[in-house]
């Protein structure tokens, strides 16, 4: 495919992954935080590729996975209540909440539809007058710039039985939680290119600045990933520390003004709950102003939910954290696959044991 086939030739990979090896002996920890690197980084064996003291951890880049019991709880509540009708993406379907999931929700009677964009809720809304339709929303920066404009249209045109539960997220805060934790020994990250085409370079400046820990944003491609860690490995070597753009094809360093304007029209930063990790400052999005007539927490009298720890033997919040892999957990491959996932990081698409079952690869 043009523009897409030389991101993939095996040469350029080979020839990147010698370079890599020529910068001799480097023994750190690299972070992806975006969980479609960890699947691309699977998929074409790049951890094969790397001299065994250049270790890649994978982080909280799984929006599903992240997303915690008690508001997985929350809209099987809401799915329960005969005049909702809850709407949401299909990976949604089979996270564990407290008591279940909400493809158990459906098959007991509760009214789940998988939708395929918030047009598409909005679109029932408006054919179900008589029912309140809430849009289970769930995501990083990449995806909310379109629930806002969403949101922007259905302010203007109705329907008036809409809403929106948001448990979406911003991605820095995480970044530093992670590194104020102190738990993974990490070196670089590897940052997410959807992410930053929305929000630029600039977020991740804090990281350099404050921790002395290189920041490389990367494309999806093989030889996106191993230029990225390439480019990582050499300000390691000589003990430097800033923000690169390896996705430059894509990615500004001051990001997309416009998707940034109407998110911060739209919504405005709150502490959120991430599965694993726990409350994290400003990372999560809340309706703003005018908007907050679209809040579904508003609409229905749903109590809050204590968070649960996860099942007996899942380590999901080990893996999420960078501190432990697949391989560690007692249940992976065995009671928990991706047929009858236990924990989160099995059932979501970037999930760090999805990848790690589907595609194998070194134990590190």
């Amino acid at each position: 495919m043009k523009f897409v086939d030389e991101f993939r030739n095996r040469d350029n990979a080979l020839s990147l992954a010698k370079e890599i090896r020529k910068i001799g002996d480097l023994r750190v920890n690299l972070m992806e935080v975006c969980g479609t690197h960890t699947v691309s980084i699977f998929k074409h064996g790049i951890r094969e590729m790397l001299p065994e003291g250049l270790r890649l951890l994978s982080g909280p880049g799984c929006p599903v996975c992240v997303t915690p019991a008690s508001d997985i709880e929350k809209a099987i509540r809401m799915a329960g209540l005969n005049e909702v009708i809850l709407t949401t993406f299909g990976d949604m379907m089979r996270v564990p909440g407290i008591t279940s999931n909400l493809e158990t929700a459906r098959a007991g009677g509760g009214d789940v539809r998988v939708v395929y964009s918030l047009f598409e809720a909005l679109k029932i809304a408006r054919e179900n007058p008589d029912r309140k339709v809430v849009f289970f929303g769930v995501g990083f920066e990449t995806t909310s710039p379109g629930i806002a404009v969403t949101l922007i249209e259905a302010e203007k045109e109705g329907p008036g039985n809409f809403s929106l539960f948001s448990c979406h997220k911003l991605v820095p805060p995480a970044m530093k939680a992670l590194l104020e934790l102190g738990e993974a020994d990490i070196a670089g990250f590897i940052c997410p290119g959807h992410v930053s085409t929305i929000i630029g370079a600039k977020p991740y400046e804090f990281i350099p600045d404050k921790y002395h820990i290189p920041c490389v944003i990367a494309g999806f491609e093989p030889t996106d990933i191993l230029q990225a860690i390439l480019m990582l490995s050499r300000q390691a070597k000589q003990g430097v520390a800033r923000v690169e753009i390896q996705y430059s094809r894509a990615v500004r360093e001051q990001g997309n003004i416009k998707a940034q304007e109407v998110l911060d029209e739209v919504f405005e930063p709150v502490c959120s709950t991430w599965r694993g990790i726990g409350v994290i400052p400003d990372s999560g999005l809340k309706l703003r102003g005018r908007f907050k007539r679209f809040d579904a927490l508003a609409w229905l009298e749903i109590p809050e939910i204590e968070e649960k720890e996860e099942e007996k033997g899942c380590i999901c919040g080990h893996i999420l954290r960078g501190i432990a892999t697949p391989y560690d957990c007692p249940l992976f491959g065995k009671t928990c696959t991706p047929q009858d996932a236990i924990g989160p990081c099995m059932v979501g698409a970037e999930g760090t044991c999805g990848a790690y079952y589907k595609y194998g690869g070194r134990r590190q």
